[in-house]
């Protein structure tokens, strides 16, 4: 008798156990989202590398930067990083503008190479003061499969 009652209480901290790990992992997905991770920062610059979430055979990690150069000009920068040459390697970067609270893309360029181990960019953009811009990176490794990661900065204040 003694034995079903133990064997029962240890079932339910199991089944409560195994409740509690799958709520915790529900919120830790929610809050996984890159775009709820990013905030705005008063410094002059700000940097995200992003690793592969798959195993990654091909894509090791991916690189952004922004970067304040004058009161209307700002520096970005990219970088996707390969394990070895692959076949194609892609960088996107978006720089982006917050207006009336929310951020929107204001330019864009995307860049591949062939039979490459890294792609990276940089480049000086002219911009409207009085606001934050971020950069958002896609970086891509393709040899067979294709993998990918996102980079987002934090927002930087141009005045």
């Amino acid at each position: 008798m003694r034995i079903n009652k133990r064997r029962k209480r240890i079932d339910i901290v199991l089944i409560l156990c195994f409740s509690i790990s799958i709520l915790v992992g529900a919120v830790s997905v929610r809050a996984s989202s890159i775009l709820d991770e990013v905030t705005e920062t008063t410094k002059e610059s700000a940097e995200d590398t992003n690793y592969s979430i798959l195993r990654s055979n091909h894509l090791n990690y991916g690189n952004v930067k922004v970067q304040k150069i004058s009161s209307n000009e700002i520096g970005i920068y990219g970088l996707t990083q390969c394990h070895h040459m692959c076949d194609k390697v892609y960088l996107s970067l978006y720089l982006e503008r917050k207006v009336n609270g929310s951020y929107g893309t204001y330019k864009y360029w995307e860049f591949t190479t062939d039979n490459a181990t890294s792609l990276s960019r940089g480049l000086t953009v002219i911009v409207p003061s009085g606001t934050y811009y971020r950069v958002r990176g896609y970086h891509a490794a393709k040899d067979g499969a294709k993998e990918s990661t996102s980079t987002l900065t934090q927002g930087i204040l141009i005045k």
